[in-house]
């Protein structure tokens, strides 16, 4: 059961129509105060006006810390920056789960466990060939990781903590399977099965590129690269698909579902689909000599352009996955020859002008995980529409991690937003022979 750790720290007072009501404050570890208004229509009748709730804290949680202006992502504590250099995908799952960093024993049994869990019930295999074979792979993991509840529906009861174990683990495994087979079946490929003799990186790429007639054997640095966007991807806090998976999960419904409900909230471009849309405007530029006429567009108030991957609607400062994240893919780029790439070419020198052009500068929009995420994936042989799918295998640890906080969490309570309506008062009902 999860433990409150949120402190009072005095009160607000909320004045309206000449009656003044007391509502709590309430401190976190770090981080704004929140006014607890938990009584507010109980005690005034009204409720508050936020739509996107960027000003609402839904739920108290111990897992991710953002300071957006100070450019700070901390996973339970822990600077991004620090477990993408000396940590591994499979050890950040275990501490967005358990709260702490495993030790050498704990780690080896987990890592056990998921490379145990990632073959898929043969019959689920079938399940793929339902779907054409131009379907958008975002599509296949809807559909496909919401079946697994009718799988595995043995862990499918969220009040038991052991079955809750059992699924987060099936899905923590499972994810790259189905998102290997996802790309095999768009590309007319044969799937290929996984190997418990390997780590989770380098697993998924040879699910993804291997075939029968040839085996396919991860480059380090290639492995390595995979493994960093899965541990910069792997959590952000209450953002879209995360709330969303809390939200489904808030009505008691189980875990399979809620974490589909979270990669279809992940397709939107405006989320998980970014790094695909910035791929897409670069393409849109073509070449390096077309720049400074998109630098323009993209200066002028009254043009509907917009640079893709530049900024961050949370970051006022440097995003700090971009900075690990530009490293690796100029490491990606230098291994696999794609510095030649056109495409790419226009995106360093579009990286370059950000960070030199006052314009962008000032408004601080820098480069965000975004912009070097979708060229990286591009060299390491991805299309563009399989970029959502590996985000979503990355954040499927913590949509788990935040699932299971809720569900610990006596505090929590079905998901219930109120609205501000503004539609037709009561009328009554007028006869269709009336109406003229």
């Amino acid at each position: 059961m999860m433990e409150s750790k949120a402190k009072p720290n005095g009160s607000a007072t909320l004045t309206y129509n000449g009656t003044s009501v007391e509502f709590p404050v309430l401190s976190g570890e770090i981080g704004p105060d929140v006014i607890d208004i938990r009584s507010l229509y109980r005690k005034t009748g009204m409720f508050t006006y936020d739509p996107g709730f960027t000003s609402t804290g839904s739920c108290e949680s111990q897992i991710t810390y953002i300071d957006g202006d100070k450019g700070v992502l901390l996973y339970r504590g822990y600077p991004i920056e620090q477990l993408a250099k000396g940590s591994s995908f499979i050890e950040v799952c275990y501490l967005l789960m358990h709260g702490e960093l495993p030790t050498p024993g704990q780690l080896q049994d987990f890592d056990w466990t998921i490379r145990r869990h990632s073959m898929l019930h043969d019959q689920f295999d079938q399940f793929f060939r339902g779907f054409r074979r131009d379907a958008h792979p975002m599509a296949i993991m809807v559909g496909t990781v919401g079946a697994l509840s009718a799988f595995y529906n043995d862990s499918t009861d969220v009040t038991d903590p052991k079955l809750r174990t059992i699924a987060s683990h099936r899905m923590i495994a499972k994810m790259p399977t189905i998102a290997a087979r996802a790309f095999k079946y768009a590309i007319g490929q044969p799937f290929i099965s996984p190997r418990n003799d390997m780590d989770y990186a380098a697993n998924f790429l040879r699910m993804c590129f291997a075939v029968p007639a040839e085996d396919y054997e991860a480059n380090a640095v290639m492995a390595r690269a995979m493994d960093r966007i899965f541990i910069l991807h792997a959590d952000h806090e209450q953002n879209a698909s995360t709330s969303t998976v809390r939200l489904a999960g808030s009505s008691g419904a189980n875990p399979f579902a809620c974490i589909a409900a979270g990669i279809a909230s992940l397709w939107g471009p405006a989320h998980g689909g970014a790094n695909e849309a910035a791929l897409n405007m670069l393409e849109e530029i073509g070449t390096v000599d077309r720049i400074p006429e998109y630098i323009a567009k993209a200066k002028d108030k009254n043009d509907p352009f917009r640079l893709m991957g530049f900024g961050h609607r949370v970051y006022k400062n440097y995003d700090p996955r971009a900075t690990v994240m530009r490293d690796t893919c100029h490491e990606v780029l230098e291994i696999t020859g794609h510095g030649n790439d056109p495409l790419l070419q226009v995106a360093l020198e579009l990286e370059r002008i950000a960070l030199e052009d006052p314009y962008f500068v000032e408004k601080k929009l820098y480069p965000n995980i975004d912009f070097y995420s979708g060229i990286t994936l591009r060299a390491m042989g991805f299309p563009t529409e399989m970029f959502t799918v590996l985000f979503a295998v990355a954040r499927t640890v913590g949509w788990i991690a935040q699932w299971s906080e809720m569900i610990e969490d006596p505090s929590q309570k079905i998901g219930r937003p109120r609205q501000l309506f503004t539609g037709a008062t009561p009328r009554d009902y007028v006869d269709l022979s009336k109406r003229g």
